[in-house]
């Protein structure tokens, strides 16, 4: 697992300029590979620290790091997912291939239900396809615990997101417009391969990316130039439950891209991160100050080539920044 997230965040920071000159969804901001890089980075980081030999428990810690400084809509969907996909794997200390398909599937619903308003075409779908092929080929009657069946349950899980991937461009008009496939689902294939090759000793496929529209080296920017309208909000605060349904339901209302998951239980419920993009910072803050307590405020402009700013950590007080990319 310390090897896999090291090897993804090798992956993704060779490919991340790629990656921000195809991200035109949700936002045409162009930092979709480098907010999954950061996210990334802090999940390796926190990784290599964990001295254990079970796998929930390393992915646990990684999950929470991820999501402590998790940047824009993919990064944070990428820390949701390393969260949930920590929870079957708690106690096991050798991945196979049913586990792994059961981490898949607690990830996807996870991932689904963590956004207000889920859309197909984007790094879901793709997770989603993971997941099932991953079922598939664990659930067949003559599976077992074998590394065999590990290595098919991993060769089937990248093969159904390679093919998820080149369906995002027909699934969303914006990419269809654009003749491309989605950036936060080549990410997440990226992602896979890499746990693929980390865990059966093999390498990247290189050519895995081959044929992907959009993807070719020549291709253009396609948000250099532009901005988008609004906002980024993002925070870590305390709420309960109830609490939290409330400011996301506010949230959905006054804007859209809302995730809100859990990052771990405190005395007042549970620590939660939270994503948003509105026209208007002001009624928003306001709406997640009468929540609470938010640490880690971060508000960026929906805008290309921004410089990235330095966000308040875990303690620290909450502050309003803007200029970080986010996207």
């Amino acid at each position: 697992m310390k090897r896999w997230l090291s090897k993804a965040e090798e992956s993704l920071g060779n490919h991340s300029d790629r990656l921000n000159a195809i991200n035109i969804f949700p936002v045409a901001d162009g930092d979709t590979g480098t907010n999954l890089y950061l996210t990334m980075c802090a999940a390796s980081r926190a990784a290599q620290d964990v001295d254990s030999t079970d796998l929930g428990e390393l992915l646990a810690v990684a999950g929470r790091a991820a999501m402590e400084d998790a940047r824009g809509n993919s990064g944070t969907l990428f820390a949701v997912f390393l969260s949930a996909l920590a929870e079957p794997l708690h106690g096991a200390n050798r991945l196979t291939a049913r586990l792994l398909a059961s981490a898949l599937h607690r990830a996807q619903i996870r991932s689904w239900s963590a956004l207000s308003d889920p859309v197909p075409g984007t790094m879901l779908s793709v997770l989603e396809a993971a997941a099932r092929g991953a079922g598939e080929t664990a659930g067949a009657p003559e599976s077992d615990e074998s590394n065999h069946f590990l290595a098919e349950t991993l060769h089937a899980a990248v093969e159904h997101a390679l093919q998820a991937v080149i369906q995002t461009e027909s699934q969303l008009g914006a990419l269809t417009e654009a003749k491309i496939v989605d950036a936060g689902g080549v990410g997440f294939l990226l992602i896979m391969d890499a746990l693929r090759a980390s865990s059966l000793g093999e390498e990247l496929q290189d050519e895995l990316l081959d044929g992907l529209h959009g993807y070719d080296i020549q291709a253009p920017h396609l948000h250099a130039g532009g901005d988008a309208d609004g906002v980024e909000i993002m925070c870590t605060i305390n709420l309960s439950p109830l609490d939290a349904a409330t400011l996301r339901l506010h949230l959905d209302e006054l804007g859209d891209s809302v995730i809100m998951s859990a990052v771990s239980e405190v005395p007042e419920g549970y620590r939660w991160r939270v994503h948003v993009h509105v026209p208007d910072p002001e009624p928003a803050l306001r709406l997640i100050h009468e929540a609470g307590e938010p640490v880690n405020v971060t508000v960026a402009q929906l805008a290309s080539g921004l410089p990235e700013a330095e966000s308040g950590g875990a303690g620290a007080p909450a502050t309003e920044r803007s200029g970080d990319q986010r996207g």
